[in-house]
């Protein structure tokens, strides 16, 4: 069983007391309730105290919303639940995470590219603090992914890089700013993402690196942080063929599963070998890469059975419940086995002090949402001062002022919003007026409207009429349910990309995906901006200006290891 006077717990004598107490007068119902982690329900469309009765979660996570509305909502789901929820949300980038109001400090790459330990400290507590506002306790971060594939489209500018000691210390200053206001950290996504060019929410996703190789890299950064305490870890639908084979040699290649579904790597590997008692959640099971393991019910309980405590989300909740409760009244899922994992979840609530000796809720709850707009964001400025990269300038364009190019093409690639649970960050507006508020007469190149004549007629002596440089600006963000982040140029003859460029001065400027280089070696200026918030675009531009200088160390191989785009 769960040892509760060791890490991650430290339980008092009082506090194993109770909660022996409690799980020996809880009901087969409230456990298995316990084991869900659903998504945030919202009032008029759904009544929550009725959710609440009816399902008896442990836990529940929201997305952005409006911080007056979560606060009276999260207020009430505490106020009618048995037990207190864990309330998370994604705090990756910032208070933005949970409010709609919230700070978005930076991506994670971006903070890495400050190279200061304290910047991922600021995001964890600005993010931290405004998350308390509305009553959110946890944090689905921070991310200790590794960007070793840089054609990966999940994890890029969401990892703080390609180099584990960097990682590590990033997410330790991070861990530290949300323990420090009352947010549970949870880092994520085990047995790691970043080694595969797919995405686990669409397909069970592979990390192949060898036994010894994920130890020295993957390994090294979950073994530092859970004996330095981390309360919890999320659960990838990811595959380590290497570790499972390590652990088992004879396994066949049909029952190789990924960590979310296997009880070599969970029990094996997560919990033996790298020492871990406190609790698993699984990454969100609507996705793809959970979903194909197995039928449903069935994976549900292979799930509960491998050693994982909490289930992210659901399809169907009604279907999802009758499962797990079916597996428990026959025995699928012994007595045992939910004991200790509803003793996991509570332990960590009484742990991080969610849950006081008598039962009730005693996270600080304000009694209104208080937000410190101008300190947040003077820290979000001085990230970004801090992180904008210059990765090259061979024919030293910059600094760009009126003088030398008055009139400049600004063409945008990406700026939309498809895709799924984007930052939502738009660009075109903020460098268009930013450039033109210091002097440059500024032309915008779009889809719409195309001339024929220019696409497929007009030569360097007609381009030069009309502009003395090229400004690409890229804001191409990670997204879920997306398969790249590569630079898609229109289809008519690529009439959007820079085929001037040996004629016309062109700069290109990422402000997500820092790896497009890979698709335009050929470019002479590259600026890595990481993150397309209000306060990385005045930085950019700023620096392009020769206002400021260029600070940010590439946490990355932004050359994608091609000679070509190094010349």
């Amino acid at each position: 069983m769960v040892n509760l006077r060791q890490k991650p717990y430290h339980l008092t004598d009082n506090q194993i007391h109770f909660l022996k107490n409690t799980l020996e007068n809880m009901t087969t119902a409230e456990k298995v309730g316990q084991l869900f982690f659903v998504i945030g329900q919202d009032e008029p469309q759904v009544n929550l105290a009725d959710f609440i009765k009816t399902y008896k979660p442990g836990g529940m996570m929201y997305r952005p919303g409006p911080a007056d509305k979560l606060r009276k909502q999260i207020e009430k789901i505490q106020s009618v639940s048995k037990y207190p929820l864990f309330l998370a949300a994604n705090l990756e980038s910032g208070g933005n995470g949970i409010i709609a109001e919230g700070t978005w400090v930076g991506n994670p790459l971006q903070i890495a590219a400050t190279d200061d330990p304290n910047a991922a400290y600021q995001l964890g507590r600005i993010s931290a603090y405004e998350a308390n506002q509305v009553g959110c306790n946890m944090s689905f971060a921070p991310i200790v992914d590794i960007d070793l594939n840089f054609r990966n489209p999940i994890t890029n500018t969401r990892t703080y890089g390609s180099d584990k000691d960097r990682v590590l210390a990033m997410s330790q200053a991070q861990i530290k700013g949300f323990e420090e206001n009352h947010i549970i950290p949870v880092i994520k996504h085990f047995p790691g993402d970043g080694v595969d060019e797919r995405d686990q929410h669409l397909l069970s996703s592979i990390n192949s690196l060898s036994a010894n190789e994920w130890m020295e890299s993957f390994g090294h950064i979950y073994k530092t942080l859970i004996d330095q305490g981390i309360p919890s870890v999320m659960i990838g639908h990811i595959f380590q063929p290497a570790w499972e084979r390590k652990l088992q040699p004879s396994i066949a290649e049909k029952d190789l599963r990924p960590a979310s579904a296997s009880p070599l790597l969970i029990n094996g590997l997560l919990r033996q070998t790298l020492g871990f008692e406190g609790l698993a959640i699984t990454d969100a099971t609507a996705m793809i890469g959970y979903n194909v393991i197995l039928p449903r019910a069935e994976l549900l309980v292979e799930t509960i059975n491998a050693g994982i405590d909490m289930i992210l989300f659901n399809k169907n909740i009604d279907e999802d419940y009758a499962a797990v409760t079916t597996a428990v009244e026959n025995g699928q899922i012994t007595a045992e086995r939910l004991d200790e994992a509803v003793t996991r979840i509570l332990a960590t609530k009484l742990a991080q002090g969610l849950v006081n000796e008598t039962g009730a809720y005693s996270y600080p709850l304000p009694e209104q949402v208080t937000l410190k707009p101008e300190e947040h964001l003077a820290l979000t400025a001085e990230i970004a001062d801090q992180a904008v990269t210059l990765v090259k300038d061979r024919d030293q364009l910059l600094p760009l002022t009126p003088e030398k190019y008055p009139r400049i093409r600004l063409v945008v690639l990406g700026d939309t919003d498809s895709g799924g649970f984007k930052e939502g960050g738009k660009v075109t507006a903020l460098f268009k007026e930013g450039l033109e508020a210091q002097g440059f007469e500024v032309s915008l190149y779009g889809e719409k409207g195309l001339d024929f004549h220019e696409i497929f007629e007009e030569g360097i002596a007609e381009h030069k009429e009309k502009f003395d440089l090229a400004l690409y600006v890229a804001n191409v963000e990670t997204a879920s349910n997306q398969t790249t982040t590569r630079i898609n140029w229109i289809q008519l003859m690529a009439a959007n990309a820079p085929w001037f460029m040996q004629d016309i001065p062109t700069v290109f400027v990422s402000t997500a995906n820092p790896y497009h280089l890979f698709d335009v070696p050929y470019i002479s200026t590259f600026v890595n901006s990481y993150t397309g918030n209000p306060s990385t675009v005045k930085a950019t531009l700023d620096k392009l200006t020769g206002q400021s200088e260029f600070k940010g160390i590439s946490p990355v191989d932004p050359f994608c290891g091609d000679f070509s785009a190094k010349l």
